[in-house]
């Protein structure tokens, strides 16, 4: 059975291409249909251009053999671009590839929605058409990082939410640790607080207001983590506000091209070392690999009622197929499923405390 996975075409910053000739690879690679939503005369001509047929009808593009493959054209003429104010976007652009394709979702005719457009707008889209699960005040943006123990590492929130309270990192830490379990297959995901220290007392503000609420949790809490830890595979789940996930993402991104770049370079400085980078070439293969973020694919945002994922807007097709996978494992692991579960039984022991709390306060 084909997993329906909802594509804005004109996410990327050099969409639709990347996204089309991703479709066309999930298309091959996963039981998936992808919808592809956008400007129907600019996908097209790229899906007859890399299927070697020209597209007609619902599914468009040859498969295998004359199995047509299953990806569907949705047409909109609206986009939101990367520079776009989001609350601007969403209001003047009622028909957007992300308004619609969100809608897909919502409505139940697709399972999952992914893009790699403007983050801000996609957020705002996402409560607006989807909404929020009970008891989320903000969605999340949970990212899986590499570390040198070889399991993942997922940081959230990754830029979804600028300033946050504490109360808004205690439902990071929840949600952060549910997708490590049902997602990442880690039976008891260890959830670390990033902070500048791991004593208890280090920290903002904010890091120092969270730390009770989070070790009262029934998680797996293991206190205070470093920036070191995103890395050495310390911690299965790291949790910290929008703005500090997002620089340091972003600096894990640049410092990952750099050591790529001096290796390369390093490897063909001489011809002795040309001939060992030959001889290593597997090795090397396999190490670039463990570090480029296109085989991750994309963040998924946690605290929606749906599957949403958002990718990079650089993203290459390679980026755009495992997004594609990202998002069907998430439906098929029933990720929103539990969450909401998890947070509905939280809500309501919150109103039976509240309740409890205010008869109490009567009675005294």
């Amino acid at each position: 059975m084909l997993t329906d996975i909802v594509l804005d075409a004109m996410g990327s910053d050099k969409a639709p291409e990347p996204e089309v000739k991703g479709a066309i690879l999930a298309a091959r690679s996963y039981p998936v249909r992808v919808h592809l939503v956008g400007p129907e005369d600019r996908i097209r001509p790229i899906l007859e251009r890399y299927t070697g047929r020209r597209a007609r009808g619902r599914f468009s593009g040859a498969g295998n053999g004359r199995v047509p493959l299953p990806i569907e054209v949705i047409h909109t003429d609206q986009w939101i671009a990367m520079d776009d104010k989001p609350a601007l976007a969403i209001r003047q652009k009622p028909h957007s590839s992300m308004r619609v394709g969100l809608k897909l979702v919502r409505e139940g005719k697709a399972a999952a929605f992914i893009t790699a457009g403007n983050t801000g707008a996609a957020m705002a889209s996402a409560k607006m058409v989807l909404g929020n699960l009970p008891a989320v005040d903000r969605p999340a943006l949970a990212t899986v990082m590499p570390t040198s123990a070889g399991s993942p590492c997922v940081l959230l929130d990754a830029g979804a939410n600028v300033d946050c309270k504490p109360h808004n990192l205690e439902q990071f830490a929840i949600m952060g640790e549910m997708y490590a379990r049902s997602v990442l297959k880690i039976p008891r995901p260890r959830v670390g607080l990033l902070s500048i220290g791991e004593e208890e007392g280090k920290g903002n503000e904010l890091t120092k207001e969270t730390f009770p609420l989070m070790r009262a949790l029934d998680l797996n809490f293991i206190g205070n983590v470093e920036g070191r830890d995103i890395f050495n595979g310390h911690a299965d789940v790291i949790v910290c506000d929008g703005f500090v996930g997002n620089v340091a993402l972003k600096t894990s991104e640049g410092l990952a091209r750099l050591v790529r770049d001096l290796l390369r370079r390093s490897l063909t400085s001489t011809v002795t070392a040309r001939a060992g980078a030959l001889l290593s070439r597997n090795a090397f293969h396999d190490f670039k690999k463990r570090l480029d973020y296109s085989e991750y694919g994309g963040a998924p945002l946690l605290g929606v009622r749906g599957v949403c994922i958002v990718g990079h807007g650089s993203s290459s097709d390679r980026a755009i197929m495992n997004a594609i996978r990202v998002a069907a494992e998430a439906v098929q692991s029933r990720m929103t499923t539990h969450l909401e579960e998890q947070f509905t039984k939280r809500a309501a022991m919150i109103a039976v405390t509240s309740d409890q709390l205010s008869r109490n306060a009567l009675v005294e």
